[in-house]
């Protein structure tokens, strides 16, 4: 039943967009052919979808592992933000146009992500903190030191004042996979991965402890499971794939570093997880459908000049369906009986007045 959870979330979803379209003025019908079908009508649709969902897909991955283990990181945003910095320094500031200049920017941007990671995950096992406020509160560091570089020390001296880096080099660019789309080798990249997690998750004891340690806390610990390896793999895990993500917009369809790298991907993973049941597959499936959702709200502000907080208002209403469903398919109402008030006290009072008659 947990796997009806998302097909009826989503139809709650459609119903709620088909009641608010509605009360905007907007043809239901024209405004889901923009959200939900325009993005497969031509090619470069599909290669923007793909392009989209790419960081969603490996942001999410690596979230939904850590979920399982009952290992809360938010913060994936921020672990994006510092794989782009870190990799796109590498890109910047190594003088090199060799073939190993972009391996060396991805394994840069998977060690930015990870080092982010590791603060929550060092706190969490040596002061017993919350990740989820740790890792969240980092999100924001990320972003003021994204964006000190790009209007200080990193701004392109050549850039009109921009605040924004250099463009990258050829060499430190990501080359579209086909011609026409920007679509590239990140979501190869991305696939091989959630196919790894998938393996790790089922055929490895380090994912079998993992899942027993979300499941059954208390069985893990007598079963001699480390809390603390659960921990730190979830979240330097997590940190790898949102860092990887990171640099793979920035040498990707960027091409330079801005104030915006992410229009919030590394959160909108965390409704991608969930909606995906934590699973590999449905992580990709689920990363699919909140591309749409992205795409469809760009597209809505050109086309039927809705506002530009539509995509989110979709991904909340869809997180908030989700929970529901769960909810109201793991537990049920049961309406219980009425308390007898006082009986012991009435009956020897009425006893009393009885007898006193």
């Amino acid at each position: 039943m947990g796997l009806c959870s998302p097909l009826i979330a989503a139809a709650l979803t459609l119903a709620s967009g088909y009641l608010l379209f509605s009360a905007l003025g907007t043809s239901p019908g024209e405004a889901f052919y923009v959200f939900f079908v325009k993005a497969f009508t031509s090619e470069y649709g599909l290669g923007e979808l793909a392009l989209k969902s790419t960081p969603l897909i490996l942001c999410a991955i690596g979230l939904a592992v850590g979920f399982r283990a009952n290992v809360w990181n938010i913060g994936a945003e921020g672990q994006l933000t510092m794989g782009a910095l870190a990799g796109a320094g590498v890109g910047l500031f190594v003088p090199a146009e060799a073939p190993w200049l972009m391996p060396l920017m991805l394994l840069a941007g998977i060690a930015g992500g990870m080092a982010w990671a590791a603060i929550p995950a060092f706190l969490r096992t040596r002061f017993n903190t919350s990740e989820i406020l740790v890792s969240l509160m980092l999100v924001y560091v990320a972003r003021l030191l994204l964006l000190f570089l790009v209007h200080g020390p990193w701004r392109d001296p050549d850039g009109f004042n921009f605040p924004q880096s250099a463009m990258l080099s050829d060499a430190a660019t990501l080359t579209p996979l086909v011609e026409g789309t920007r679509v590239n080798g990140a979501l190869l990249m991305a696939l091989v991965i959630v196919l790894a997690v998938w393996f790790f998750v089922a055929k490895t004891l380090a994912g079998y402890r993992m899942s027993v340690a979300g499941l059954a806390p208390a069985a893990a610990r007598y079963a001699g499971f480390s809390e603390k390896k659960n921990v730190w793999l979830a979240l330097l895990l997590g940190g790898a794939t949102a860092g990887l993500a990171g640099i793979a917009e920035v040498a990707g369809p960027i091409g330079q570093l801005q104030p915006q790298i992410s229009p919030g991907y590394g959160f909108a993973a965390i409704i991608v997880a969930f909606v995906g049941r934590l699973h590999p597959i449905g992580v990709v499936l689920a990363s699919v459908l909140m591309s749409l959702l992205y795409l469809g709200g760009e597209s809505a502000q050109m086309e039927l000049q809705l506002p530009a907080a539509i995509t989110g208002l979709f991904q909340g209403v869809l997180l908030f369906y989700l929970l529901a469903a769960d909810l109201f398919i793991n537990f049920r109402l049961v309406r219980k009986p009425a308390p007898q008030r006082a009986a012991a006290v009435t009956a020897p009072v009425a006893v009393i007045e009885k007898d006193a008659a």
